[in-house]
């Protein structure tokens, strides 16, 4: 008699359908694709992008079905790439998850290993997961920053939605290397005093920003990091210094962009966009290089808070609702 074939293993996720999103328990035939990688997944987080496609906001999932979380971090189960080995700790940012590829809000994923990356050394699984794509975001703008030469001498750095991830995040480099910070909140009273735990320098209600400025206005600083968007990243553009770089990387409050030719005319300012979608293997590694050696770990670990994927839901609504700051690590 022929042997019984092996069932495969039940996979949970929270899977994103055109009625909404919810934990599942799926076969391991849903996860189809042509990965090289099939990854035991032990951690992800929640970041802006996730709470909008847990709570139903248009613009991130592409397609449906689709297993939410844009990040990942686990260990090789199956390797068809010789980088990886079963057993490594591995980890995937971006690069299409919870956009048209299953993403981190699984037990098990198969996954491209064209982006893939291993753990940096430094930093442990958890504290890897809970920097995900808003640490590497943050590490890449700050890095974009550096490589105009913008020098801590030169001014103060704003850092718009300093609570957030990528802002808490690029704030705490930026001290760290000795940048005066400034960063932006909506609730300075609340939050304040963490902004300062983090190496804020300056706490500047987000208020004074949200009304559409002049033009130029008075030159404040010598670089910007930008989550927010619309008419905040216009005035923030604005108040740049000569030669200024503004670094781009979300549009939490708007993907519009209100503003004129001026700063970049007259005072020769740098709009630079931040991709962390598809940035290089080079610039993965760079960018977690920088937050394995440029962060207080201890401190990190003090503003991070775990949920589990049948706590996630309600996480992502607090997150919507601006309540919650700091990084949600997501235990699978």
């Amino acid at each position: 008699m022929s042997k019984p074939r092996r069932l495969a293993p039940m996979v949970k996720a929270i899977v994103v359908r055109e009625s909404g999103s919810a934990v599942e328990e799926v076969g391991e035939e849903f996860l189809d694709g042509d990965g090289g990688l099939v990854v035991d997944v032990k951690f992800s987080d929640l970041n802006y992008k996730d709470a909008m496609a847990l709570t139903g906001r248009p613009g991130v999932v592409r397609k449906h079905p689709l297993v939410a979380g844009i990040d990942l971090v686990g260990i090789v189960a199956e390797s068809d790439d010789e980088r990886f080995v079963p057993g490594d700790w591995v980890m995937l940012n971006g690069a299409g998850l919870s956009e048209t590829e299953h993403g981190g809000y699984a037990t098990r994923a198969r996954i491209s290993s064209e982006y893939a990356v291993a753990l940096p050394e430094g930093l442990t699984p958890e504290q890897a997961a809970a920097l995900g794509t808003a640490g590497y975001t943050a590490a890449l703008a700050v890095l974009r920053i550096l490589s105009e030469n913008i020098m801590p001498d030169d001014g103060p750095v704003l850092v718009t939605g300093a609570t957030g991830g990528v802002g808490s995040t690029a704030a705490q480099l930026l001290a760290n290397a000795g940048y005066v910070v400034y960063g932006t909140t909506g609730r300075a009273e609340e939050l304040g005093d963490f902004l300062r735990s983090i190496g804020v320098d300056e706490v500047i209600d987000r208020s004074t920003l949200e009304e559409p400025g002049k033009p130029l206005q008075k030159a404040l600083y010598s670089a910007v990091v930008d989550s927010v968007g619309g008419v905040t990243l216009a005035n923030a553009i604005a108040q740049t210094r000569k030669d200024g770089v503004v670094a781009a990387c979300g549009l939490a409050g708007s993907h519009e962009l209100p503003a004129t030719v001026m700063p970049f005319i007259l005072r020769g300012v740098t709009l630079a966009g931040i991709d962390s979608v598809w940035a290089s293997l080079d610039d993965r590694a760079d960018a977690w290089r920088i937050l394995a050696r440029g962060l207080d770990l201890d401190k990190l670990d003090s503003m991070t808070t775990r949920v589990d994927l049948d706590g996630l839901h309600a996480a992502a609504e607090e997150l919507m609702a601006g309540q919650r700051h700091g990084r949600t690590l997501v235990t699978i």
